[in-house]
């Protein structure tokens, strides 16, 4: 796997998305605190906000076999973790719009839509807030760039590497990614889902 230079006095980084597909009722989680009754949601007291991101899966062919771009940053407890690229939509972007820009970003590889995978839906508290976090996913074609960190302007990702299809289940740490690579997978199994170059487009190798 290529490594990036990880730069001294880094902020740290957010848990990357993925780990549990909740749909939970605000409401219903105040009243489950108010009630007395254990809660895993934090405090009732704590403002919600709604947070929407997009990224996905960026795939190329790499000596026969199909691989996809994925990130190393860290979760809240330091560990290094794999995930798939992705990040929050910014200004007027679409959700497409913010999972291109996000994956090059986070792995210098530029990519062109080729279908939705699927979307995460999770909860999670902070220090100051509860956050419903809805993470739009994309499955894409790489077509340019190169792998590299050096163009997240966050600095949350560690490092980049090709990751076989095949090797995907054991790389990627959240079990949604895990699933939505599989999908993936299934897609591109088909030739007639797949996408094909038309005969003029340029050639290019990751």
């Amino acid at each position: 796997m290529s490594s990036a230079a990880h730069s001294e006095g880094r902020s740290p980084v957010p848990a990357p998305p993925g780990g549990h597909p909740l749909r939970i009722d605000p409401q219903a989680a105040r009243r489950a605190g108010s009630s007395g009754a254990p809660s895993s949601y934090g405090s009732s007291d704590l403002p919600v906000v709604e947070e929407t991101s997009a990224g996905g899966l960026v795939v190329a062919e790499i000596d026969g076999h199909l691989h996809a771009a994925v990130i190393a940053r860290r979760n809240r407890a330091g560990r290094l973790e794999w995930c798939l690229p992705k990040g929050h939509l910014e200004g007027v972007e679409t959700a497409e719009e913010a999972a291109i820009r996000e994956i090059t970003e986070e792995t210098g590889i530029v990519g062109t839509i080729h279908r939705r995978l699927g979307v995460i839906d999770y909860w999670f508290t902070g220090d100051d807030r509860r956050v419903h976090k809805v993470v739009h996913h994309f499955l894409l074609e790489a077509v340019g760039g190169y792998l590299t960190v050096e163009g997240d302007p966050d600095s949350e990702a560690e490092d980049v590497a090709w990751v076989a299809f095949t090797a995907l289940p054991t790389t990627l740490s959240y079990p949604n990614e895990r699933r939505l690579a599989a999908a993936a997978f299934e897609i591109l199994q088909d030739p007639q889902r797949r996408w094909t170059a038309p005969p003029d487009a340029p050639s290019w190798q990751p």
